[in-house]
């Protein structure tokens, strides 16, 4: 049997599989990490384990790559190691691809398992494990310092959905992990779930109700008093899956919808927010309330982003047509004639002035009002490569810090061969200011076989990299990831 994958974008480049799990104590480090910096960067990537069973894919139905780089004393170690989900050991045991098309189980191989989901979209340690998430089912959780696979999470049998997000926020105020359900009773079904969960892992609050519709909800908002869920408009349709189509597909003529549930509500309280049609609303950098309104702050592209659900038609934009910002979406709920059953129209306002994605925020002030945020930018004005090619999927060529309330931005562009993976934030001291601390992400370097982990100063970003982590491979472009304090493991241990 040939084991080849196919030479097409999705497997070339940044997005060949790099199937590699490993164990690297001490990794070579240009410059100095700080020795204050004690903890765990864990990422995760969807990493196919074996070429497509169809010739072809989406980057998006990759097998959960999760790596660990653990941060002590000014060293800095490498672990990773595949979320041995049920859909993986079933591949193995065949030694091939059992998997059809992305989230459509109708087109899978006999053989394959009924669960379907890779678990490759982001990791975060809560409740003392590791949980491997992506939003078509439930988590995996893992040994937060071996990496080896515990098994399907469902909260203690607390959480009855049949999908779980892979974006939850964590309450600065007490650790509760906030999550959320969407086609909560199975594909193709409207229900929402909303859930607190406390550190302890013990459920201590659930919420139901349905949208107008089943669509795409990637990420959400959360404040203090309120949850705002965003509906790209990415429609799910289960007799077009039957027949064989995708999961999604994108509607040109529907708006991004937002539902807004109070913490302390119920479905009955949910209000409906209607803003411009064909934009993508992906992911959130943080929400607050001030002065009577909810603000939600996150980038919004003008179409369709993912080019692989086209329309009906097949039509796809082009993507130089495409332009992202930095958006605020303000939420009267207290306008005159705001009751829940209205219809409410909403315009987003810009913040930045350049395409940006992959937001992040200090954590300490989730939820809160704030002024730092930390992206991913592109500049098409800066310099490339051309003997590359055409910029890859998801390319971008900034780091940057962005003052939310002055617009004011600091970024680093590290070259013209280069571009980034999403970063995280990490305070310089748990007391430190807002804003105030490192800012680390992966670094592709696009002619060679290998990737680094920078670390910036947060406050300093245009003077580059404090240091660098060298990996002495090329990591496949991943999606998301947080940093865990040594102090949060050592009691996950206890």
């Amino acid at each position: 049997m040939v084991l080849k994958f196919p030479e097409t974008p999705e497997f070339t480049g940044l997005y060949q599989p790099s199937r590699v799990e490993t164990d690297i104590v001490d990794l070579e480090i240009e410059g100095e990490v700080p020795a204050t910096l004690n903890g765990t960067f864990f990422q995760v990537s969807p990493d196919s384990y074996y070429p497509p069973m169809r010739g072809t894919d989406i980057f998006f139905n990759g097998d959960g790559l999760v790596s660990a780089f653990k941060f002590e004393n000014g060293h800095v170690s490498l672990r990773r190691r595949y979320v041995q989900t049920d859909r993986l050991k079933a591949q193995w045991k065949e030694r091939r691809s059992l998997t059809g098309i992305y989230r459509n189980t109708f087109t899978n191989d006999p053989l394959a398992a009924k669960n379907n989901t890779t678990a490759n979209t982001t990791v975060l340690v809560h409740g003392g494990v590791l949980l491997a998430m992506k939003e078509d089912a439930l988590p995996y959780a893992l040994d937060p310092e071996t990496l080896e696979t515990i098994g399907v999470w469902d909260f203690k049998g607390q959480v009855n959905s049949a999908t779980f997000t892979a974006h939850p926020k964590v309450d600065p105020e007490n650790g509760d992990l906030l999550g959320f359900s969407c086609e909560a009773k199975g594909d193709g079904t409207p229900d929402i779930a909303y859930f607190e969960i406390d550190a302890q892992g013990d459920l201590k609050k659930e919420i139901w109700f349905k949208a107008p519709y089943a669509a795409m909800i990637h990420d959400f908002a959360v404040t203090a008093r309120h949850v705002v869920f965003p509906l790209i408009p990415l429609t799910v349709d289960v007799e077009r899956m039957k027949a064989g189509g995708q999961h999604f597909q994108w509607q040109s003529d529907l708006p991004q919808l937002f539902g807004v549930l109070p913490r302390d509500g119920g479905a009955d309280d949910v209000m409906w927010f209607y803003g411009p049609k064909n934009g993508f609303q992906g992911h959130t950098l943080n929400a607050y309330e001030e002065n009577g309104l909810l603000q939600v702050d996150m980038p919004v592209t003008t179409g369709n982003v993912f080019y692989f659900f086209p329309e009906a038609d097949g039509s796809v934009p082009l993507p130089e047509t495409l332009s992202s910002q930095l958006m605020r979406w303000t939420f009267n709920l207290n306008g005159p004639g705001n009751s829940p059953g209205d219809e409410h129209t909403i315009e987003p306002q810009p913040l930045t002035t350049f395409r940006c994605e992959f937001p992040r925020c200090d954590e300490r002030f989730s939820g809160k009002p704030y002024t730092h945020g930390f992206v991913l930018a592109f500049d098409p004005a800066l310099p490339f490569d051309e003997t590359l090619g055409e910029r890859p999927f998801q390319f971008f060529n900034q780091l940057a810090h962005v003052n939310v309330r002055t617009g004011q931005a600091d970024a680093w562009f590290p070259g013209d061969a280069q571009c980034f993976q999403e970063p995280v934030f990490v305070p310089r001291s748990p007391d430190a200011a807002e804003g105030d601390g490192y800012v680390m992400a992966l670094l592709n370097h696009l002619h060679s076989d290998d990737t680094e982990l920078v670390v910036l100063d947060s406050l300093k970003m245009a003077e580059g990299p404090i240091a660098r982590v060298k990996i002495p491979f090329r990591l496949r472009m991943s999606l998301h990831g947080n940093w865990t304090p040594a102090e949060v493991l050592t009691a996950a241990r206890s």
